[in-house]
């Protein structure tokens, strides 16, 4: 179904795979395009619980966008450019639904951004971020100014923008863009089972409280959850020392 993309779903959990090691899972108009119908697709697919991204191989989670594209953009050309991927970044953040990125090795650019987008960020210890676009005479355009300065502050943020300097997987734990770091050969069996330990819990639970972070109105929200069945169940299952049976309702 997809030309740069691996898509496959098992036990509630899709997970969907940058597949172009050969240019280091490089972001194309093509690839941009159908990680927003893939995601889509996770979206409506009600026994999808939670979307694992990574990219293909062992060097790079997305090293970048296709620079022989972004060579020929004008101004016109380049805000639509832009725009395009805000929109499909914009769709996996607001997915309704846990993202966990799988970052595996080179998340520069618009790979950084895209890591960015997901909701958990774990890492190999053998992984590397950074914007690097004011090397190019470039400045993000996938969000990258304004996720970045959300996780690990102004200051830092811009430092990093200003300079173009990468930091090591150890180096981003520290400053909170990644929330764990793995060795590289444990980073997919630990995502899985943070997958699925997310997966085991209520769904209509697990989009109500990223609402709650995102959004706020907690009061509302958790007005909701004590509308829905799954709270029936969750807290008769407690009561009764049984485990629980969710149906996202």
């Amino acid at each position: 179904m997809y030309q740069h993309l691996l898509y496959a779903v098992q036990d509630s959990v899709a997970t969907i795979t940058v597949n172009r090691p050969s240019v280091r899972n490089a972001l194309n108009i093509a690839t941009v395009r159908e990680l927003g119908e893939a995601f889509e697709r996770a979206r409506n697919d009600l026994d999808v619980r939670v979307v694992i991204l990574t990219g293909a191989g062992d060097k790079a989670f997305v090293a970048g966008a296709d620079i022989g594209e972004i060579s020929n953009l004008d101004e016109r050309s380049g805000k639509e450019f832009s725009e395009r991927g805000q929109r499909v970044f914009d769709a996996i953040e607001s997915l309704n639904k846990p993202v966990i990125a799988a970052v595996n090795g080179y998340a520069l650019g618009g790979g950084c951004e895209l890591a960015m987008a997901c909701t958990v960020r774990v890492a190999s210890d053998k992984a590397v971020f950074g914007q690097p676009e004011v090397k190019l005479g470039l400045i993000p355009g996938y969000g990258g100014t304004q996720r970045l300065p959300r996780l690990i502050g102004k200051g830092r943020a811009l430092r990093l923008l200003l300079t173009g300097n990468t930091l090591t997987a150890a180096e981003a734990l520290a400053l909170g863009l990644v929330d764990v770091v793995t060795p590289a050969e444990q980073l997919l069996s630990g995502v899985e089972k943070l997958a699925r330990e997310i997966a085991a819990n209520a769904p209509v639970a697990v989009r109500l409280c990223m609402e709650a972070v995102n959004l706020g109105d907690e009061a509302s929200l958790f007005g909701k959850a004590c509308a829905t069945d799954d709270m029936k169940e969750g807290t008769h299952a407690f009561l009764e020392k049984r485990a629980p049976e969710f149906k996202g309702r």
